[in-house]
């Protein structure tokens, strides 16, 4: 158990250092953080709404209340960029789907409502799109959670191999490996990284083909000369330790905040990387920048001659501020990302998001916040405007161990100090139940701060604490990598 964290200020403060600190980033508390005089605002166009606000009261649920829904689909799709943007759902199959409120609801159903306000100079402020309401879930009974391996150091990716070693990337620069629960206690490889802020080595992913290519994917942050800046490598193992280095995307935008990095490859065989904006908001709608983006990459760093931005480019999606977390619905091949909104930057609530992440597609930041239903932008499938969560790593939950999780989305949250289960509809378009589970109150969770969520080969899902990021309250035996399996 550990102690409570204690709730950051409700008040708004023009600081980006408070803003950093209780608005739910991944940075050490102890880091400076650049004033907001540094950072470059791109201003909203000039544009005629033709949205009229029309604000209606939240939906009330009641946790008594269990209403289920059948509905029949499957789905067909390719493997390929345009395939991630359009979907071709055939009613072949039966899916159940059943909400299930429980708990205690938190957080009252939206209703999506456009545009809500628009400040000149600053971002198009839209509303939530629809939403049910939110409960949380302490102790769900259908689980129990175990303690896995612990005394680690901010663990931020992980990733299992063909013969079920999991790999681990420690911010501080660290690869670590463990054969069951027995970490190896020296690092498979060690990689000079700048771990200010909330920089340092962050992404992992093995090469699909790992087993006969042993290619380890990491992105870092790394000091170019005295500033923050970013990189992807793949590293490859000899011997069972990593051996070489061989960059393949060098000195793109870092900074102490917004780093992004997350990676993952895609049912197309190609790796999918995330940006943030490294406080620079202006990038982010900048197509000549890679900061601010998802990126698309053939194996050797080369940019896939169907990206949505011409065969040069490996920007896949922009208008992104802190993406986090990637994760492939199994059912369409479609690509779920999590980010980090703005938690007060700009004069703005929170504004975490989900999205479904189409090729080319504009997500809005910094122009627009929440979905103002703006046909030039995509709205999220998810946005939490007035609770920070914000999101993490996230995965689809494909077995049946647990067979009350099958097919819903999971991803972990930081200053939330939860991890959200996400139940969708048969063509995974629409969410129908979300759950706060292992929270106890807002900001206050059983495990603190969590960072990633993967599947592992025993069909559990494997969760990592970030208490040790300077800014949470760690645990003795923190940081951890947690083990969910079916209670007994």
């Amino acid at each position: 158990m550990r102690a409570n964290t204690p709730a950051c200020s409700w008040l708004v403060v023009w600081s980006v250092l408070v803003i950093s600190a209780c608005g739910g980033g991944s940075g050490g508390g102890s880091t400076p953080l650049p004033t907001a005089t540094t950072a470059h605002v791109s201003p909203s166009p000039t544009r005629t709404l033709t949205i009229t606000p029309t604000p209606s009261a939240p939906v009330t649920r009641t946790a008594t209340i269990t209403p289920s829904a059948t509905v029949t689909a499957t789905a067909t799709t390719k493997a390929t960029a345009t395939s991630l943007a359009t979907r071709t759902i055939t009613a072949t199959g039966t899916a159940t789907v059943t909400q299930t409120p429980r708990g205690v609801q938190v957080v009252n159903a939206s209703e999506g409502v456009g545009v809500i306000d628009e400040n000149p100079g600053g971002p198009i402020k839209g509303g939530a799109p629809r939403m049910p309401a939110q409960y949380r879930v302490t102790q769900p009974d259908e689980v129990r959670v175990e303690t896995f391996i612990s005394g680690m150091e901010v663990p931020w990716s992980l990733a299992f191999a063909p013969d079920g070693r999991l790999f681990i990337t420690e911010r501080p620069g660290r690869i670590r490996v463990a054969t069951g629960a027995q970490l190896d206690p020296h690092p498979w490889m060690t990689l000079p990284v700048s771990a200010m802020g909330e920089g340092g080595l962050m992404g992992l992913a093995l090469d699909p083909d790992f087993a006969h290519d042993p290619w380890v994917y990491v992105c870092y942050t790394f000091d170019d000369a005295g500033t923050q800046a970013n990189r992807i490598s793949r590293l490859r193992e000899l011997n069972g330790r990593g051996n070489s280095e061989d960059i393949l995307l060098d000195r793109f935008p870092g900074a102490i905040i917004h780093n992004g990095c997350r990676l993952k490859f895609g049912p197309d065989g190609k790796l999918y990387a995330t940006t943030g904006d490294s406080f620079q908001r202006s990038l982010a709608q900048d197509l000549g920048s890679l900061a601010g983006k998802i990126l698309r990459l053939n194996r050797d760093g080369a940019a896939p001659s169907d990206n949505p931005f011409g065969p040069s480019s490996r920007v896949y999606s922009y208008g992104h501020r802190n993406p986090q977390g990637l994760a492939f619905d199994p059912l369409s091949g479609a690509l779920f990302e999590t980010e980090h909104g703005p938690s007060g930057e700009v004069g703005f609530g929170n504004y975490d998001e989900v999205n479904i992440i189409v090729a080319g597609g504009n997500y809005g930041w910094p122009v627009v916040v929440g979905a103002p239903g703006l046909g030039a932008y995509r709205d999220p499938l998810l946005a939490f405007p007035d609770v920070a969560v914000p999101p993490a790593g996230a995965t689809f939950y494909t077995a049946t161990l647990i067979p009350q999780w099958t097919g819903n989305f999971f991803f972990t949250s930081l200053r939330g100090e939860h991890l959200q289960r996400v139940v969708l509809d048969a063509t995974h378009e629409h969410v129908v139940a979300i759950e706060r589970l292992f929270e106890q109150d807002f900001y206050s969770g059983v495990y603190g701060r969590l960072r990633d969520v993967v599947q592992g080969p025993d069909a559990a899902l494997y969760v990592t604490t970030s208490n040790r990021d300077g800014r949470g309250q760690p645990a003795a035996d923190d940081d951890r990598i947690l083990r969910i399996v079916p209670a007994p």
